[in-house]
């Protein structure tokens, strides 16, 4: 496995003018970003890299050196050299043009038209520029998501099973994680990327082969417990929780829909998800209605006595029929090749007297989408929602314009946290904020929280 771990540059004199910056070279570090860096290196510092790859703009560029002297001061091997950040020109921030150095009001007004293109249909936004070759159309998004796929066949040859770094840029970054996971560059704004915040990427090999998002934005180190809600945030914030630990999860035998309960470490990550969400508004909180997303759920509202729980069915776990009951080897010898069907390809797979994945499609989004719905008609704010693995991932895919077929793309730990805004109601785009929030479990940036089978 390769690990990738991306990090945006800390906050840059233009982001505190709200400014766009795109490729201009203007923009410096402000104080907090510098800080906010060294935080990052201090975050990072139990994790050996290979290498430290950096965009060649100057705020990408310091944001890297901070990290690697914060990693350098902490190498407890004398004889381990420290890393230096290697340029690369292939993690420079998406091309804007016509707009770079502009306010971002500024653009608004005077590029109406573009600009809603921009927000709406991002991948159709179209600049004419003049250059070396002529006057050209230029399809921002479309070749910042061309570059990031040139990234990644060059840099993932080079580091099989090793874990790289990379400090770049917003746009760079949605494209690089969009390009990995085959996210549409249509959902381009779909994924929040703050700075200094931190994700992980797993690769089994290169681009094409199986890759898994382990989180995405982490914030924790920053002092933040995750992103803020913007300012003209208009509509409704779903907290997407995995139940904590069960003795089945732990002996990875399958749980499907028979109701096991959480076992003492499963309640004590509940706890601590309920310590980590304490001081964050909660007015309504939605469960599957089996027992370990519901104790779950109410141990976190312990914090929350004024919120009720409502149990939802569709939010149930995958049933796996036959499967239910059984360890892996277990399985394998019932139903030989259909375990490696079921990592491979589990879209294709139908469980034996259970379900499949466009059922738990079905019931799961249909009931995700009834909770924002109501949600919103009711001006409801912040809502707490508690599932279960396979459950989680597949409205994963659904936030991120995704099939089932990328079911394995995302990582949900027990009790892990994920972030999804509908900032401008129904009818726009959700936007992931963050994704498996760990560190209040594991207390460090890598997922130690998920055990065993679903």
């Amino acid at each position: 496995m390769t690990r990738v771990i991306i990090v945006r540059h800390g906050q840059s004199s233009y982001n505190t003018e709200r400014r766009i910056q795109g490729r201009t070279d203007v923009s410096v570090l402000t104080e907090k970003g510098c800080e906010d860096a060294s935080k990052v290196g201090k975050a990072l510092g139990n994790i050996v890299f290979s290498a430290i790859y950096s965009s060649p703009l100057q705020r990408a560029k310091k944001t890297a050196e901070i990290i690697s002297n914060e990693l350098a001061n902490q190498l407890v091997n004398e004889s381990s050299h420290p890393l230096q950040p290697q340029i690369c020109h292939g993690l420079t921030e998406i091309d804007l043009p016509l707009w770079a150095e502009m306010l971002s009001a500024d653009v608004k007004e005077k590029f109406t038209q573009d600009y809603r293109i921009w927000k709406e249909c991002p991948h159709e936004l179209k600049m004419l520029v003049n250059d070396a070759e002529g006057t050209r159309e230029h399809f921002p998004v479309l070749a910042i998501y061309e570059q990031a796929r040139l990234f990644w066949q060059e840099i993932l040859p080079l580091h099989q099973k090793e874990t790289i770094l990379i400090v770049a840029h917003n746009g760079i970054n949605r494209a690089l994680i969009s390009t990995a996971l085959g996210i549409p560059p249509s959902r381009y704004h779909c994924l929040q990327q703050s700075n200094c915040g931190i994700s992980v990427l797993n690769f089994a090999g290169g681009l094409g082969e199986p890759v898994q998002l382990e989180s995405m934005n982490q914030t924790q180190h920053l002092g933040e417990t995750f992103p803020s809600v913007r300012p003209n945030h208009q509509g409704v914030r779903l907290l997407l929780v995995r139940h904590g630990e069960t003795e089945w999860n732990r002996q990875t035998r399958f749980q499907g829909q028979i109701d096991i309960p959480l076992n003492d470490n499963g309640r004590k990550q509940a706890q601590t998800a309920g310590e980590f969400l304490r001081n964050v508004f909660i007015d309504f909180a939605v469960s599957s209605s089996m027992l370990r997303p519901k104790e779950t759920a109410e141990l976190i509202l312990s914090h929350h006595p004024q919120v009720k729980l409502e149990l939802q069915d569709g939010l149930r776990e995958i049933s796996h029929g036959l499967w239910e009951g059984k360890l892996e080897t277990e399985i394998e010898e019932e139903f030989p090749g259909e375990l490696q069907r079921w990592r491979v390809v589990p879209a294709e797979v139908q469980m034996p007297q259970g379900e499949n994945l466009q059922q738990v499609w079905e019931r799961s989004v249909s009931t995700w989408q009834l909770i924002v719905e109501a949600a919103l008609n009711n001006e409801l704010k912040t809502g707490l929602i508690v599932a279960h693995d396979a459950t989680n991932k597949t409205l994963l895919c659904h936030v991120l314009g995704l099939s089932t077929k990328n079911f394995w793309n995302f990582r949900q730990g027990n009790g892990a946290v994920s972030v999804i805004d509908y900032p401008s109601g129904l009818n726009g785009l959700p936007v992931l904020q963050a994704m498996n929030i760990t560190g209040h479990l594991s207390g460090g940036v890598l997922d130690k929280t998920a055990a065993g089978a679903l």
